[in-house]
């Protein structure tokens, strides 16, 4: 079903043939594709070109007055001034430094939805990987039940088999046939999810390896590594600086706004006089609490950006942790083992060594221990995708 649905999207969009595609291709798919991300970038430039303009002049004004005496025919006079106020010329410099930081903040929280986005698709791929191992374990199941189910219909036939093995061995097939079709629509959830994060452009995934881990026993390193690189103590710090830049601009705003303008007047016999204006305003009282405002705007900025550095520092203890404990347990399970194991039964109840019924109470429990050993190298790949999601 699933290879329909992408072969139909890839015909229906014009599109060649897909090749299966490893997880880095993918991510990059998702990448360029994805429509939060496309909004988001589309977001951000309007919120630089906001930015920007904070920091632009103030629109000129233009007055025309005119003016009627008694006893005069029509005008009298008129009066024409254009005007164009401004900050004193320091604050332009200092605001404009606060509009960078503003913008790196805006990068980085960007890069952080890239980061989380690209995670999710990862950890999507990871699970369609664990699903197309399960699946090849259940074609494994499928395929002895058959086997065995066939070579148990001749034995019963000249009654060297009774119809209650015959029964288990057919209960078996049955109940790998309804996980085979849970497994399926698991698959199909996931690859759904993983079209959607790839704005429904067709791709297909037919991993079942998963991508090497960084295998380190330096926390220190791997530390400074990563919370040099987190996007959103990068963002949070970029707030902070910013907030000091909106704060030392707020500081010179007690200097005074200029204005300047022409002023041309007309009187009686169309006499003209013209002028220029110059004009401006003292915030003494305006700009006290707006300074009180940023103040305690940059305070708190501070302390967001520590509480980021905290939260990033104890997820990343956490993870470390969680992925040497995951490490060890896989360690535990030897496959090869599990998997000779399953073939010396098989060929035992085969040669009749071996009652069926006990094979399939045995098999079934080696067939636990190599699921539980699949969730358990899924987890493992989750937390190492976690710990390294600012490498993504």
């Amino acid at each position: 079903m699933k290879r329909i649905f992408i072969i139909i999207a890839a015909c229906a969009l014009g599109l060649p043939a897909l090749q299966a595609q490893d997880v880095d291709e993918v991510l990059r798919s998702v990448a360029r594709h994805n429509k939060s991300l496309q909004a988001r970038q589309q977001a951000d430039e309007a919120e630089k070109t906001g930015i920007e303009a904070e920091n632009g002049l103030e629109d000129p004004g233009v007055e025309y007055s005119s003016f009627y005496s008694k006893g005069v025919s029509g005008q009298s006079g008129s009066e024409l001034v254009v005007t164009q106020g401004f900050d004193f010329p320091t604050v332009y410099g200092s605001r404009k430094q606060a509009g960078r930081e503003q913008k790196a903040a805006v990068d980085h929280r960007a890069e952080a939805l890239r980061r989380d986005v690209l995670l999710e698709a990862k950890n999507l791929c990871l699970d369609l990987i664990r699903l197309n191992q399960e699946k090849d374990l259940l074609d494994q199941r499928m395929r002895n039940a058959d086997e065995l189910l066939a070579l148990y219909e001749e034995k019963l036939k000249a009654g060297d088999a009774t119809l209650i093995e015959v029964n288990k061995i057919k209960m078996e097939r049955m109940s790998v046939q309804t996980e085979v079709l849970q497994n399926n629509a698991a698959h199909r959830t996931a690859l759904q999810s993983l079209l959607a994060l790839n704005g429904n452009m067709p791709l297909t995934f037919d991993g079942r390896e998963y991508p090497a881990v960084a295998v380190t026993n330096d926390y220190a390193a791997l530390r400074d590594e990563l919370m040099a690189n987190d996007a959103d103590i990068q963002a949070a710090e970029a707030d902070t600086r910013a907030a000091g830049r909106a704060l030392a601009t707020q500081r010179r705003q007690w200097l005074p706004k200029i204005e300047i303008g022409y002023r041309r007047n007309t009187g009686e016999g169309g006499s003209k006089e013209h002028g220029f204006l110059v004009g401006g305003s003292i915030p003494l009282f305006s700009n006290r609490r707006q300074v009180k405002i940023a103040q305690a705007q940059a305070v708190g900025a501070q302390l967001e950006a520590d509480e980021a550095r905290l939260q990033a520092e104890a997820a990343l203890q956490s993870g470390f942790n969680e992925l040497q404990q995951l490490r060890r347990a896989m360690d535990v399970y030897d496959l090869p083992l599990m998997q000779q194991t399953l073939d010396l039964m098989k060929k035992s109840v085969k040669g009749g060594e071996m009652p069926v019924i006990d094979y399939f109470t045995e098999a079934d429990q080696v067939y636990r221990n190599m699921q539980a050993y699949m969730d358990l190298e899924n987890q493992y790949q989750k937390a190492a995708a976690m710990l390294y999601k600012n490498r993504l």
